[in-house]
């Protein structure tokens, strides 16, 4: 029961995260669009987060304008007078243009109001950027830091990585922080890597199948840290027959074979499930037999240190001058990264069952606890993201309506409704199809 509740309240967590970082996203680009709209006289007509098909959850008009809130959370919307847009309103385009419709303005000004969303999740994103460089600055474990190397697992062992190495570079780019090896791997898609082996370089080749792989695993099964069990603290949950483990305790041998480090300890706790297992610490220079049950999770609910207080994070601050430019850099690096990516699905480099995913795939990148750092910063890569695929020449997206109205301002020629209509409605089933594809393959992992 506890466990379950456990389970419960790290989803209504990253539920909540989730919403609030969408709802903050979604109402501030629907503003980039309604500001320019009120400016320029149209008539809004809706206001709304979420979308609302046949129901609202909560609405109030105030002027001419209908504030509410939906009940689908794929978005949100505004409707303006005279556009032709997702409510796919074909009536009020059948009568004469009005003055405060949205196609009887300049093409300049419709083009202000259909990038200004764009506008305000680029502004957002490196708004909140630099407010991340400032408040908490760049933390991380570096590679140099660990002192007993990595622990190769199954894809690592397969490409010629063995316990013990030390990640020194990937394709001539030095590593600093150790968490960014598999990431950097994918996105620059090197040839080699180079190591410390024994005190030795050593180069390994890095095969074409990897990056793929490491994105199918989701960057799981390539390396862990290697480190000492050192028992920090013992939960309520944790059940000793003998003895009881203290604070700074280092394990030994666990269920009567050696451990060094924390990988041995975890394969072998893997495999038991409610049993009384036998422990061997050292206390100080005394070593200490202990029995601790496992449970039915394979869990003994003692804490243990972390790589980051065994071996010292290096925390990189800035001042507010500082801030400005690093927070620029980490945005555009950040939707560098996303382009890479982007780059390899159309070509094949990575599956793109493996890669696209849904809501639900979103909201399970939120941690399972509130951490505002980790929530600003997801919310900063969202926004950028948000604002580069909303950019895109794809009729029904913002960078469609857009590229229609430049082809005008350039040729002089005005499409017609007709054929906004129908480029609307093709738009509408490409990105409906797409995210009924992404909402399958994340229902099929949830249930596989």
């Amino acid at each position: 029961m506890t466990l379950l509740a456990i389970d419960l309240s790290s989803v209504a967590v990253k539920t909540g995260q989730f919403i609030l970082s969408f709802s903050i996203l979604v109402v501030l680009h629907e503003m980039g669009h309604f500001f320019p709209a009120k400016w320029f006289k149209c008539r809004v007509e809706k206001f709304y987060l979420f979308f609302n098909p046949g129901l609202s959850l909560w609405k109030k008009k105030v002027g001419e304008t209908e504030y509410g809130l939906g009940w689908v959370p794929f978005g949100g919307y505004v409707k303006i007078s005279g556009m032709v847009d997702e409510s796919m309103d074909k009536e009020q385009l059948k009568k004469p243009a009005e003055p405060w419709e949205f196609r009887s303005k300049p093409a300049w000004q419709r083009l202000i109001i259909m990038i200004g969303g764009v506008f305000v999740n680029i502004v957002l994103a490196v708004a909140l950027f630099i407010m991340i460089m400032y408040v908490w600055g760049e933390e991380y474990l570096p590679a140099k830091n660990l002192t007993y190397g990595v622990h190769a697992d199954s894809l690592a062992s397969k490409i010629g990585i063995r316990d013990g190495d030390k990640i020194v570079s990937i394709g001539g780019k030095p590593v600093d922080n150790i968490e960014t090896v598999e990431a950097e791997i994918i996105l620059s898609e090197a040839k080699q890597m180079q190591i410390e082996r024994d005190g030795q370089p050593v180069t390994v080749q890095i095969p074409d199948g990897l990056v793929k792989q490491l994105n199918k695993n989701k960057l799981q099964g390539f390396i862990d840290i290697r480190f000492p069990v050192i028992f920090d603290s013992v939960s309520k949950t944790a059940s000793f027959s003998q003895g009881k483990v203290e604070k700074g305790d280092k394990l030994i041998s666990f269920n009567n074979k050696p451990i060094q480090f924390f990988h041995e300890f975890n394969d072998e706790k893997s495999r038991l499930k409610n049993t009384v297992v036998p422990l061997q610490v050292l206390r100080g220079n005394d070593t200490v037999d202990i029995k601790a049950k496992v449970d039915d999770k394979s869990a003994l609910g003692i804490y243990y240190r972390s790589p980051a207080l065994l071996f010292g994070t290096t925390v990189k601050s800035y001042t507010l001058a500082q801030s400005f430019p690093a927070g620029f850099n980490k945005c555009f690096e950040t939707l560098d990264k996303y382009v890479t990516g982007l780059k390899q699905l159309f070509t094949g480099k990575v599956n793109a069952s493996d890669s696209l995913g849904s809501v639900i795939s979103i909201g399970n990148t939120f941690p399972p606890f509130w951490d505002w750092q980790k929530f600003w910063t997801l919310t900063a890569i969202f926004s950028i993201i948000l604002a580069f695929m909303n950019i895109l020449p794809i009729p029904a997206l913002d960078g469609g309506h857009a590229l229609f109205t430049v082809t005008e301002m350039i040729s002089g020629r005005k499409p017609s409704d007709k054929f906004m209509e129908y480029a609307q409605m093709v738009g509408m089933v490409l990105l409906l199809g797409l995210m009924a594809y992404a909402l399958g393959l994340d229902f099929w992992r949830l249930f596989k």
